[in-house]
Order: C-alpha cells, then structure tokens, then sequence
C-alpha cells in the first residue's frame, strides 16, 4: 500500500490524517515536538488506526528509508515551504504540497471563496459563513479559522447527502504558498501590512503569495482603504472595490461604499444602513462592506444581507465584548497577533482605555501602534516572552502613562483591572500585539483563558 507522510500534529496535520485515513489510504504523522498534549493526540489518533511517530526531525534520512512506499508528502502551515529538507525532497521527485490542497482536490467540483489578508480575514469569513447560511445556502468555511479544510472535505465526502453550495476558506500565506493549485470562483483580499516577515523575509514576497490566490480567482473583491492595496492597484488584476470613505472615479470605480449618511451603496443605489451591524469600529465597517459585495455576487439580495447582518454575534477572540467591571468594558482581541491588527482594536474601543500586550514578539512597523497607545491607553501591562523588548519600544516612543511588566497572562489580567480601577478606565482590552506560542499553543487558547481569568471580576457579562 502506498504511503502518506504528513508533517506536523495541529489542526491541519490531523484533518488531512483523518481524511486520506477515511479514504483507506496508510498515513504516517511526524511531529518533533514532545509535551503532554502532543502524546494525547496520538493516543487518540492511534485508536483510529493513524501511525504518530513524535520525535521524529525533519531530515532527509527520515523519508529515504521509505522512499520506495512513499506516494507524498502533506506539510501543515506551521512547516517552511522552502525548508531545505522539502527541497531535497523535491530534487528526488517526492510529491510535496500543503494540507489544503487535498481538500481542493476534492472539494474543487463546489464553488469556492477565499479571503485573504493580513487582517480581517477572519471576521470576513465568519460573517460571510453565518449571511450565508442564515439564507439557505450550504456554505461551510474553513482553513486559518482553525477548522482544518479537509476536515470540511472529509464530512462533506463521508456523507453523500452533505450537498454544499459554497465553500469559504480562510487562506493564510502559509497556506496559500503551499497549495498554489487553488482556483476560488470568488477571492477577497482585505489589507495588507507586514506580518510573517520572520518567514516570507520581505514585504514584497508576502504581497506576492497574497496576490496569487486572488490572480486566480474568477471574481476579484478589493478594500479601497487599505493603503498597500489602493496605492498597488495598477498591478492587481480587475476586480471589485469597496470604500467606507470614497464613491470613486471614472478612473477608480468603487462599486460598494458607505455615503454620508451612513447608507452602504450598492452602483449608485442604497441598500440599507450600515449601523445594521453590532459590530463596532472602521475595520469592521470595511469587512461588512467585502461581505455584501460577495454576498450580492452570490445572489443575495438587499434585505437578505441586511437581516444576517442584524443576527451575527460577533467572532471568538477578535475584538469580543466580554462584559463590564464596575462600568469598565472589557474586550477579548487575542487575535490581533501583529502591531497594526492590535491598533485597529485599540482604535475601536472606549478611551481611556488598559492594554493588555504580549507575547512572542513579531517583525513589523509599531509606529501606528505606538501613536494609537499614545492617543487612547492609560495604562498598559505587558507579559510572556516579549514583555521588556515591548516596555523599551514603548518608554522610547515617549509613553508617559504607567507600564508594568509581568510574567503571564494571570498576574496581566489582575494588574490590569488593579490598575484600570485607579485610573477610571472606560475599557480594558487584551491586545497582545504579539503571537501566542511562547505560553500557549494558540491565540484562541489564549482567548479562552482570558476569559476565565476575567470571568470572577466581572460586574455585567457579556455575550461569549
């Protein structure tokens, strides 16, 4: 029987075991790392008749005494595409591709969208998924919302009832350099700043990979906002503008905009209000705008979009209203990973407000981050691996309001509402600014427990 070798255990390594597994294929999962959890997941693989070898570097001697057996190789997100193991690989013409690939190759005969972009991807692709399937249409999404997208492929090729009509990825840079292959009928890019730099090495590589998945797709839907997007449009292939500011030009047409009154306009005509949203902030004016240009594409109409639009309840972790602490807000952004995803949170909430940041700290410019402390917190309490490197960048930008350095999240979250009682704060936001993998295995499981550590303190809860 051939054999399939897939790198690396998260979300992406297990769905896409668990789907060649259902197809009756032998799968083989290497995974380097070694703690508690990893050796509970292959316990629970194990049962299923999944082979986990943990342990195992990724070195060519490990794939050559299998070479005979070996039909491909599935890498996860997580595992470089240009590693010098999988280029050897490559030179002695193994199959090498990406997780989601393999649901592409089974899901390519429904329609797809995918949405890309630095930020705002992920309130794109839940609020997308719940107008969608609040209507009728079959749409489930996957991919960089941590649901792996062949597990999306395996339900849907273990039922032969599931029928979809649409299929929404969320598709990371990592996940779109590793499965070029992918073809959406509808593309959204939502903004592009510097984030993965530690990987992709330059700003115009990770404009590139971004640029190919929407070169590919048949309907093209762009933010107008965005600086890098607006200011590189003559290299973007035609597509469909969206503007919370501008009705554009002969020259520069903007098909969905928002006017002066606050009506989203759809080629000249008004559709509906765009306080139909709860959710709050200029960014996510702009990702309701890339939602009803797609949404409209599909076929829905005004009042349709209009009434999704009115029931969404918010996305896990991305700016998420948590309750309130003696009249004090308190927000749960664990998702802004990166400098300008955690200022556009910042931007949105009440001020004066305490920031809660930290974590592994990534490349990319802080100055707006920095200009937007300066503007609205009162406070900030900075924790895990990049507390200190944050606390220099912070004192040396002249903050002059109060910064405290701690170890985690715990001693953060009381010192944070320690200090947002003194100082009458109006919110307290976690907004790390920095990834999660120092002290947590992701940003939802940070998230998570932000909210348990919050949880006693609060006064009035919010909808989690």
């Amino acid at each position: 029987m051939s054999l399939t070798f897939i790198i690396g255990l998260g979300i992406s390594g297990m769905g896409a075991a668990r789907l060649l597994n259902a197809e009756g294929r032998k799968v083989i999962i290497f995974e380097q790392k070694k703690d508690e959890r990893i050796y509970e997941i292959k316990k629970e693989l194990e049962k299923e008749g999944i082979q986990v070898e943990i342990g195992e570097e990724l070195a060519i001697e490990t794939f050559i005494r299998f070479q005979k057996e070996i039909q491909e190789i599935i890498i996860s997100p997580g595992v470089e595409w240009d590693h010098q193991t999988l280029n050897q690989l490559r030179d002695l013409n193994f199959t090498v591709k990406g997780e989601m690939s393999l649901a592409w190759q089974r899901l390519n005969c429904i329609p797809w969208i995918g949405i890309t972009g630095t930020n705002g991807k992920t309130t794109v692709t839940y609020l997308l998924n719940h107008i969608l399937e609040s209507n009728g249409i079959k749409a489930p999404m996957g991919g960089n919302v941590g649901i792996a997208a062949s597990e999306v492929a395996r339900k849907f090729k273990c039922n032969p009832n599931n029928s979809l009509d649409w299929v929404i990825m969320e598709m990371s840079s990592y996940q779109i350099e590793a499965s070029s292959e992918i073809s959406p009928k509808i593309g959204i890019w939502t903004n592009l700043s510097p984030d993965h730099l530690e990987r992709h090495k330059t700003l115009e590589k990770y404009r590139k990979i971004k640029r190919g998945l929407i070169e590919k797709s048949e309907i093209r839907i762009f933010n107008w906002d965005d600086i890098d997007l607006r200011s590189n449009k003559e290299d973007m292939p035609s597509g469909i503008w969206v503007s919370t500011k501008e009705k554009g030009t002969k020259e520069n047409k903007i098909k969905v905009w928002v006017n002066s009154e606050g009506m989203i306009v759809n080629d000249g005509l008004s559709i509906f209000h765009s306080s139909t949203s709860n959710l709050i902030g200029e960014h996510n004016l702009q990702n309701i705008l890339l939602v009803t240009a797609t949404a409209l594409e599909i076929g829905l109409c005004p009042r349709e979009i209009e009434q999704g639009l009115k029931t969404f309840p918010g996305v896990p972790h991305r700016l998420e209203k948590i309750g309130e602490i003696n009249g004090i807000e308190v927000f749960n952004d664990s998702k802004a990973t990166n400098f300008d995803a955690a200022k556009v949170g910042i931007s949105a909430i009440k001020s004066p407000s305490i920031v809660l940041a930290g974590g592994q700290q990534k490349k990319g410019d802080p100055s707006n981050w920095l200009n937007e402390l300066q503007r609205r917190a009162t406070g900030i309490v900075l924790f895990g691996k990049g507390a200190h490197s944050l606390h220099e960048l912070i004192k040396s930008s002249g903050f002059s309001n109060e910064v405290i350095c701690c170890e985690s999240l715990a001693n953060a979250v009381k010192l944070g509402i320690e200090m947002g009682l003194r100082y009458k704060a109006k919110a307290i936001i976690l907004s790390p600014a920095c990834a999660s993998f120092d002290q947590y295995k992701n940003f939802e499981e940070r998230g998570d427990h932000f909210r348990e550590l919050i949880g006693p303190s609060l006064t009035i809860k919010g909808q989690i």
